[in-house]
């Protein structure tokens, strides 16, 4: 098992591999403070004939355990469609983790993020998109990463990174941002009647945050990382 850890602001974070969901190809246990986020990345490991597309998966899901609530169906299991920030959270981490594919990469793939445990002052969100790329970057699914995102927030006038939800009940913007060390390459989120320069300022602020989260998928990549698998050459 390896495990690392940074600081983003104040806040433990950290990855852990080698120990849950070893059959996948890759898997991530990525934790922010109490809030804790399980990816798994999978492959079919061959072409599907016929399509056009990337053939990806991803989906999000919150168990009603991680926050220790049981759920209210009769069976008490966890049934039932995603919920809309389900959803809107599985396009948030399919969004920057499609472009990176290579061309002529048509293997069935899907991303699993699973919330195991949620602090309630810390959004699992943008813990799962930068675990997503872990996962991906460790296993042997050809994929041009790594990626992380953050979200920022402002609190008393001042940029916050991963603000707290008490924080961000305060703040006058709230923006998710996800990109490489070069590039950003998703921007999702609103502000209240700021200026276009202080939104630019959020986004590079955000931008420049990637940098400790970026930098730990290195050091695992170096530590735990696969050998890429080889596709086929896309028709010209």
């Amino acid at each position: 098992m390896i495990k690392l850890k940074t600081q983003i602001n104040d806040m433990a974070f950290s990855f852990e591999t080698g120990r849950l969901a070893k059959q996948s190809n890759g898997a991530i246990l990525a934790s922010l403070g109490e809030t804790s986020v399980l990816v798994t990345a999978v492959t079919s490991g061959k072409t599907r004939e016929g399509i056009d597309y990337l053939p990806l998966m991803v989906d999000y899901k919150e168990m009603f355990y991680g926050s220790g609530r049981i759920p209210g169906n009769y069976f008490r299991r966890e049934i039932g469609r995603p919920s809309e920030k389900e959803t809107l959270t599985s396009r948030f981490i399919d969004r920057p983790l499609r472009p990176r594919f290579p061309d002529g990469y048509a293997y069935d793939t899907q991303i699993i993020a699973t919330v195991l445990s949620l602090d309630v002052e810390v959004n699992p969100d943008v813990v799962a998109i930068t675990a997503a790329s872990a996962a991906l970057c460790i296993s042997d699914i050809p994929f041009d990463g790594p990626i992380a995102g953050v979200r920022v927030g402002r609190a008393e006038g001042k940029f916050v990174v991963n603000p707290t939800k008490t924080q961000l009940s305060n703040s006058d913007l709230n923006i998710i941002v996800a990109g490489t060390r070069s590039a950003i390459v998703m921007v999702e989120g609103w502000a209240a009647a700021l200026s276009e320069q202080e939104v630019l300022d959020a986004i590079f602020f955000g931008h420049e945050s990637l940098t400790p989260l970026l930098d730990l998928q290195d050091e695992l990549i170096e530590k735990a990382g696969k050998p890429k698998m080889t596709i086929p050459e896309p028709d010209s």
